[in-house]
């Protein structure tokens, strides 16, 4: 079992959802306490090497793993994500 860690900046996105987004978002943090075995995770390639992301619906999470930690660096949609 994994422990979910959200960087500040991460837990100030996750506040500034839209209630129904925060709800689906902590549902995918809940998923991601059982890393490695989480559906959906995919790996980000280019300057995001190392990194992974999960989606719901036009929102994203991106994470690295650390040891036995899940490091959450960002939330948001996805038109701004990648930025």
């Amino acid at each position: 079992m994994a422990k979910v860690t959200l960087t500040r900046e991460a837990a100030r996105d996750l506040e500034g959802l839209p209630l129904v987004i925060h709800t689906r978002v902590l549902t995918l943090l809940e998923r991601l306490t059982k890393w490695p075995t989480v559906s959906g995770a995919k790996p980000l390639s280019g300057p995001l090497a190392g990194r992974y992301r999960l989606r719901t619906g036009d929102y994203r999470v991106q994470f690295h793993v650390k040891g036995e930690a899940v490091v959450v660096e960002k939330i948001g949609h996805r038109d701004r994500f990648y930025e």
